[in-house]
């Protein structure tokens, strides 16, 4: 499914996936997809396989990690049980700007939720909004994650990743000494909203990324790369838990539960800027 806008003369197309819940399958700027495609490695699931190698991923709603064990003998699958969920076409509407699909989700350890997913498009500027619902017959602790994967062919050595929560308020993109390495910060949040830029991207104009996340749902910043034989990707991943195992987010009272008939609510935004601009996507 496709969504098309412009802003500045910038010419700006969503290619959203049904068969991976209304993930992004492409983001095109000017002609030019910022997706990795086949330069992310593979996990080896071939859930989650196909979505990757897009823009935007979302892990979900009951897990984000690696697999770990269910209280009842289970397994909760990599990255969560959302990936891969076809959306049925009679729970979706869209227009040029605007998608909303609703898609019911069976959970690793026997419940459900459902996700109603809104995405947007005013000015260019992509607007995504999420809600979770406990509609099973027992409460889960809600889990959020947000991977924006970039090919890392756009980065040159004048790249930077720019944000309150960074250290001196940037950083080069080859962050850690291997070739594949994670990071995390606390978001910081200016009228509950975080605020993260990456580039310039000389191929889009010394244009620069923007990603804006609203920090009740999704408290952490997480980024990561990988520049390992084919695969060369950077990800900006807003995040709802910090990188731990269950049993230690368990241990310091992170797993907030969400009761039957409950719902959570997630937000992000997207867009590019000029390199000198201070102004909101």
């Amino acid at each position: 499914m496709r969504m098309d806008g412009s802003h500045d003369g910038k010419i700006v197309t969503l290619l959203l996936d049904p068969a991976s819940a209304m993930d992004v399958a492409a983001l095109v700027v000017d002609g030019i997809d910022l997706s990795p495609g086949h330069a992310i490695p593979s996990d080896g699931d071939p859930r989650i396989d196909q979505a990757l190698k897009g823009f935007l991923f979302t892990c979900g709603p009951d897990h984000i990690r690696h697999p770990e064990p269910t209280a009842n003998g289970g397994r909760y699958p990599l990255h969560g049980s959302l990936s891969g969920t076809q959306v049925p076409t009679e729970t979706l509407t869209a227009t040029e700007s605007m998608c909303v699909a609703i898609v019911d989700i069976r959970l690793a350890d026997g419940g459900s939720a459902r996700l109603t997913r809104r995405w947007s498009m005013t000015q260019g500027a992509v607007h995504l909004e999420d809600r979770i619902e406990n509609i099973g017959g027992a409460a889960f602790p809600p889990m959020w994650m947000y991977h924006l994967n970039i090919a890392g062919r756009f980065f040159d050595d004048n790249t930077r990743i720019r944000g309150d929560m960074i250290p001196d308020g940037s950083q080069g993109w080859r962050f850690g000494d291997d070739e594949s390495a994670h990071v995390l910060f606390p978001a910081v949040a200016d009228d509950g909203w975080a605020r993260v830029g990456i580039g310039p991207f000389p191929a889009l104009r010394h244009r620069i990324l923007e990603v804006r996340f609203k920090t009740d749902g999704l408290p952490f910043l997480q980024m990561w790369r990988c520049q390992r034989g084919d695969a060369d990707v950077v990800s900006i991943e807003p995040a709802s838990h910090r990188i731990a195992k269950r049993s230690a987010l368990s241990e310091s009272g992170a797993l907030s539960m969400l009761m039957p008939g409950e719902a959570i609510a997630y937000e992000l935004m997207f867009g590019l800027i000029d390199d000198a601009s201070s102004g909101k996507v």
